[in-house]
């Protein structure tokens, strides 16, 4: 059960094994989601509220949101990634923070809460995905009954279009990561250009694996031009393609970096696209990349479908047939068949941009001691407005509140499971063991995985170099970044990229099962 804000749309996932949960869940969701009593004194406790502080004999701005907000904008790369978005998108529903900018989230009033979710948060609005082995007719009969009572109204219309703005410079401030080292080696630094409409779904498919062409491991023309010359740590946090919003972006940045190298970055970005403009990439690195596409669809993992919903939504939204996002094999010949098409991206988005920004995020000591300047100054204005009746009305308020926090909620309006409706035996999955060359045990186990086989290898070290045990982390990291004798790393992340899904090192460490005071330690 989770839910999520994304740029313009929200979405609230459920998923369960046992079909009577799943009745239950979806009536619970339905609900919710369209009938929720959104009462002001939830609104002051999730959004926000003015609050006495009994200790310091002040007012303090709180709420459940507000505070998760300004634990988010804490962070020096999430915040370097949202300010970037937003000035890239000026104008636009995209330059407001989809999950609420603490400085701007005060300015939200009760009635506009209501006022949004009766417009936004309407059938007419909203798009119903359902992925699995349960009969669909049951699912659309509760869908139905929950729905049947409203009228459609016409579609919310919301700004998107980016009007071009040529090429523009923004410099902010933003906080100091203390792990990161000196503050003169925090600079942030990218380079953001508008691509293509996010409504041309081969388009963005290929867009997607260009970016993956350019900036994914060691072979990456970017990666050795920026990461290579060790001119930062790593590349930003807004780097890659972002195909959420109706235009997209490709961005390419470094952090952890000095200031006075921002020109060099530019230039060693604008000519590694040029390169590529009239070089291309690699035929087997482009190769390995459409071998990884194929197999991550086919990579059923535990939350397959959820993430089939997420590739589908943000176009849906937007008048996508969504399954035209599921055409992957398509795309890929497609794109196999399309002659120099990385070449022509560099010509129509990189090589002449309409709309280009360059974003420096300076790291600044005092920053988080101005942004609580800048929230005592909001209180003080705040203050300013209520007479003494409004401040007393605020307490009872905030009393009620208090009273409400600790009411006893009535958890029996909620369906619920009983042990009938739960199997008594979980399903299990045979494990055959056998001995492959050289002795080497092997446990076999045989599922239905899309037609793709997984292998895992341990080698027990619990006996060998216990001096070398507190290196091993470092040691299995290191292992996918250093070639051989023979090859460089470049060379062997292609061949696996073309051959398999990935190969990854880690410390393995678990207890022995006949023996529970005995451990096993190795690499997996």
């Amino acid at each position: 059960m989770n839910a999520w804000t994304a740029h313009d749309y929200t979405q609230y996932p459920f998923s369960t094994q046992n079909a009577q949960d799943y009745e239950n869940l979806q009536n619970v969701y339905l609900d919710a989601v369209f009938q929720p009593t959104l009462r002001e004194v939830d609104f002051r406790q999730e959004g926000w509220r003015m609050e006495r502080d009994q200790q310091e004999l002040g007012w303090k701005i709180k709420g459940v949101v507000y505070n998760e907000m300004k634990g988010a904008f804490s962070d020096a790369g999430s915040l370097f990634a949202t300010r970037a978005e937003q000035q890239m998108y000026p104008g636009t529903t995209y330059e407001n923070v989809s999950g609420g900018d603490p400085q701007m989230i005060p300015e939200l009033t009760y009635e506009a809460l209501v006022e949004f979710h009766r417009t936004r948060y309407h059938p007419s609005n909203a798009r119903v995905y359902s992925y699995g082995s349960f009969p669909l007719a049951p699912q659309l009969q509760r869908m139905e009954a929950a729905i049947s009572s409203y009228v459609r109204q016409s579609p919310i219309e919301v700004p998107m279009e980016v009007k071009p703005f040529g090429e523009r410079m923004v410099t902010e401030f933003g906080p100091v990561e203390s792990a990161a080292g000196s503050a003169d080696k925090q600079t942030k630094f990218s380079v953001s250009y508008l691509t293509n409409d996010m409504r041309n779904v081969y388009e963005s498919f290929a867009m997607s694996v260009f970016s993956g062409l350019l900036l994914q491991g060691a072979s990456a023309p970017m990666h050795k031009a920026l990461i290579d010359a060790h001119i930062g740590s790593d590349f930003s946090s807004n780097t890659g393609y972002s195909p959420f919003t109706r235009q997209t972006s490709l961005t390419v940045g470094l952090q952890g970096m000095a200031d006075k190298d921002i020109p060099m970055v530019e230039q060693r970005i604008s000519e590694t696209l040029a390169r590529v403009g009239e070089e291309g990439f690699e035929q087997r690195r482009i190769d390995a990349a459409l071998a990884s596409v194929e197999l991550a669809y086919k990579h059923k993992t535990s939350d397959f479908g959820l993430n089939l919903m997420r590739s589908v939504s943000t176009g849906w939204f937007h008048g996508v047939d969504p399954v035209e996002y599921l055409r992957v094999s398509e795309n890929v010949m497609r794109l196999r068949a399309d002659s120099g098409v990385f070449q022509k991206l560099v010509d129509r988005y990189f090589a002449n941009s309409s709309h280009k920004l360059k974003y420096v995020m300076l790291a600044d000591p005092k920053y988080m001691q101005r942004l609580e300047e800048k929230e005592n100054e909001l209180i003080q204005t705040k203050l300013a407005s209520l007479s003494s009746a409004d401040l007393a009305r605020i307490d009872e308020k905030n009393a009620e509140l208090a009273e409400e926090q600790q009411r006893k909620e009535d958890l029996s309006s909620l369906p619920t499971l009983t042990l009938d409706d739960v199997a008594a035996d979980a399903q299990r999955y045979a494990v055959d063991m056998g001995v492959c060359a050289e002795s080497v045990p092997v446990q076999w186990r045989t599922a239905a995985t899309n037609g793709i086989s997984y292998m895992r290898a341990i080698n027990a070290v619990r006996d060998k170099y216990p001096e070398l045990w507190p290196f091993m982390p470092l040691f299995c990291e290191a292992l996918t970044y250093q070639g051989t004798e023979t090859r460089d790393m470049a060379e062997i992340e292609t061949d696996i990229r073309l051959h398999t899904g990935g190969v990854s090192f880690s410390p393995f460490v678990t207890t022995d099962l006949d023996n529970l005071g005995h451990i096993e330690a190795g690499i997996s």
